[in-house]
């Protein structure tokens, strides 16, 4: 049996430790300054979304000159000056937790540098009409400025750098969503895949100290606003288990269409166009995002933020080619290279074809099969499921939808196992390729 604590020695002990409350102190400081970074990063990116409907709304033959040009111009501007920022953030940062990824190396995939070129590269492809999200891109961003703690921290603190990209990017996800919740999970499902990579608990504090500067900033709200269900019965059964094996096998070819295109394995010509000619390519995935959001009607331009949150309010009549047409730009869009993130146009997709399946099966309350469609997709394409079902689960009004919220992604992302590896663990296999390996010293014989 253990002795009880004497209550006086140990709260002596543990005020005397200047080291300890130092490195508390910079750990909260540095989670508010990502939290409200990310927030800055959100406004920013909003109003560069907003700006370019507007224009699109006003010429619509505008996108299809000013998207490729702005493509081409930001994958080069990538590629010259910035080319760990390119695609979601997400990798990158898996890739920085890497035991072979050490503290020099470590900068090719978070730093203060690219975290400003993460926020300007993003945001210029929102204002270019593309079809990313700003999810992914705020985990790096985040992971940025957390990271750079560890210059303010005491030695003898005893936080490791582990920690602070867990905390970092775990609070991009708790401040872009406005779900802390969300972001635990994230650091527990997604980042902290190893035992010595396990968050403690000021590490949780981090994340929902950078989780209330959202809140702060745009209340008690989520992304999407409030999702209201009505009472649950035995006739949700078979559009909800239909609607889950569809988010499954839409959500699996979709994250190994992904895998397939950017680890740039496969022997076509486009692939080979995106080798030799990036910037062409670039230009033309560009254009052809251009084209689908003429076809679409400008409904699949940006990151599917207003599309969804007209549907759930009952405002918008979808078009039933809206989840293809989707689907595609957001390929298109993260083919092409530019940083961009896949978690809100996943949620736009599962919403949008949870409505599909809502007017297919005759479901009166479509709402509920948006939500439910939104933690499926987003479950099947990540392959973390959990972390899924809560960021949606922090959406909905009451607690009626959480078991099925949960049951929804638990299925569509079993099914999307078996169609395709993990999403991100396999582009932070590709990341880690830029690392250059230590030539071994040759031996002389003799």
């Amino acid at each position: 049996m253990h002795p009880h604590p004497h209550v006086p020695t140990e709260l002596k002990k543990e005020l005397s430790d200047w080291h300890l409350w130092t490195g508390r102190s910079v750990v909260i400081a540095f989670a508010a300054l990502a939290g409200g970074t990310v927030v800055a990063f959100t406004w920013l990116a909003e109003h560069a979304l907003a700006r370019f409907f507007v224009f699109q709304q006003a010429y619509w033959w505008g996108p299809l000159v000013w998207l490729p040009l702005s493509t081409a111009a930001i994958v080069w501007v990538t590629m010259r000056f910035a080319p760990g920022a390119a695609g979601s953030g997400i990798p990158q940062v898996m890739a920085a937790l890497e035991p072979q990824c050490n503290g020099r190396s470590r900068r090719l995939y978070v730093s203060l540098r690219l975290t400003v070129a993460k926020i300007l590269l993003t945001t210029w492809g929102l204002m270019a009409g593309l079809s990313i999200g700003r999810g992914g891109p705020s985990v790096q961003i985040a992971a940025g400025v957390m990271h750079h703690a560890r210059r303010w921290m005491p030695k003898r603190a005893h936080i490791s750098e582990h920690s602070l990209l867990i905390a970092g990017g775990a609070a991009g996800i708790a401040a872009a969503f406005n779900t802390p919740l969300g972001g635990v999970m994230f650091a527990i499902e997604e980042l902290s895949k190893r035992s010595e990579q396990r968050s403690n608990s000021l590490v949780l504090v981090a994340i929902v100290v950078a989780g209330l500067m959202g809140v702060s900033a745009y209340g008690n709200t989520s992304y999407f606003g409030i999702i209201r269900v009505d009472g649950l019965s035995t006739a949700l059964l078979f559009p909800a288990i239909l609607l889950a094996v569809c988010c499954g096998v839409a959500g699996g070819l979709f994250s190994r269409l992904l895998i397939v295109s950017l680890s740039g394995s496969s022997t076509d010509w486009f692939s080979s166009l995106r080798r030799r000619a990036p910037i062409i390519f670039a230009a033309g995935c560009g254009m052809a995002v251009a084209l689908v959001g003429v076809v679409s009607g400008g409904e699949t331009f940006g990151s599917g933020y207003a599309h969804n949150r007209a549907m759930l309010e009952s405002t918008n009549d979808t078009s039933s080619l809206y989840v293809l047409l989707k689907f595609v730009a957001t390929w298109l869009s993260t083919w092409a290279g530019v940083p961009a993130g896949v978690f809100a146009p996943s949620l736009a997709i599962g919403g949008a074809l949870g409505n599909d399946i809502a007017q297919f099966t005759a479901y009166l309350n479509g709402p509920t099969l948006i939500a439910l469609g939104m933690a499926g997709f987003l479950a099947a394409v990540t392959q973390a499921p959990l972390t899924a079902f809560i960021i949606v689960m922090e959406m909905v009004d009451g607690h009626a939808l959480v078991l099925s919220l949960m049951a929804s992604a638990m299925l569509a992302s079993g099914i999307s196992r078996l169609i395709s590896a993990p999403l991100y663990p396999s582009l932070a296999a590709l990341q880690l390729l830029r690392i250059k390996p230590v030539a071994e010293p040759v031996k002389k014989e003799g």
